[in-house]
């Protein structure tokens, strides 16, 4: 395999401990550059008119175009990217939520970085036998309009018997809590899982209601551009809306494991082709 862990005793120690954990300069400079500038040309390219509206708190109104992201690079717009006249405000560069959710299977640039090593010895550090990268995200969060992402766990979305989802969220710019940074509950990942979003024949929904949380309970994660946040599937994070005049972009992949475990068929993401994993142990 040729794969190394990559993560030290100390590392591990606080993920598993806080339920999320930072990586400093896990993307270089050029990296990072090389991601803004692709995405940079994706949205040059891209068609207003086949495109959606995406909104963590109007969660259930999802499209068949949402739907079918799944293994396809598709455009989502902010809630608040559009005037009563149903135009947009100022230009799709400004008024993209986010970008998804195959970056990682169909764009060289993204793929490219997707598959690297140190991603594979990340994940071999955290015990995964044979990994795949189920979806990924380029999320935007414009200057003023940014969209708030309520409070939520990762395995809700992307659901394995047992558990396995992980996200890994990298900064593009630098994230504060001036520009929405993440937030989350420290140790939360040690209640379990709390609700899942099902796809049914009549669309999306949850099994169950969101619960109220104490914010006082969530610390932020403020990080540079280039930096890693690991996120355990259990861990409620969140964001708050960008009312700040600067971006936060970011790049953010989750992954689950194939061996030991089953993929819920009632997941919203249903493949038509199956995805190589990223390594086997």
């Amino acid at each position: 395999m040729g794969i190394v862990p990559n993560l030290n005793s100390d590392q591990l120690q606080f993920f598993h401990s806080h339920g999320y954990l930072v990586i400093e300069s896990f993307a270089t400079p050029d990296e990072v550059h090389a991601m803004r500038n692709r995405m940079e040309l994706l949205l040059h390219g891209f068609d207003c008119s086949t495109s959606s509206v995406f909104s963590t708190v109007n969660q259930l109104s999802t499209d068949d175009y949402f739907l079918q992201s799944a293994e396809n690079i598709s455009f989502f717009f902010e809630e608040k990217a559009f005037g009563e006249n149903g135009n947009l405000k100022q230009g799709k560069e400004l008024s993209i939520n986010k970008v998804g959710h195959a970056l990682h299977e169909l764009d060289p640039v993204f793929k490219s970085f997707s598959d690297s090593e140190k991603f594979s010895g990340l994940l071999l550090s955290l015990g995964y036998k044979r990994p795949i990268a189920i979806q990924s995200m380029y999320i935007f969060k414009q200057p003023g309009i940014g969209g708030e992402v309520v409070p939520h766990q990762d395995n809700s979305f992307l659901y394995t018997e047992p558990t396995t989802c992980t996200g890994l969220w990298l900064a593009l710019e630098d994230a504060n809590t001036t520009n929405g940074c993440l937030w989350a509950i420290p140790g939360s990942h040690k209640n379990g899982l709390v609700r899942r979003f099902l796809r049914g024949d009549k669309g999306v929904y949850f099994d169950q209601p969101s619960p109220t949380y104490d914010k006082k309970d969530f610390v932020p994660i403020e990080v540079k551009a280039g930096s890693l946040v690991v996120i355990h599937g259990d861990v409620i994070h969140q964001s708050f809306e960008n009312q700040s005049p600067k971006s936060r972009h970011a790049y953010s992949l989750h992954v689950v494991d194939t061996e030991g475990c089953v993929w819920a068929q009632d997941n919203w993401i249903r493949r038509k082709v199956q995805l190589e994993p990223l390594y086997e142990t």
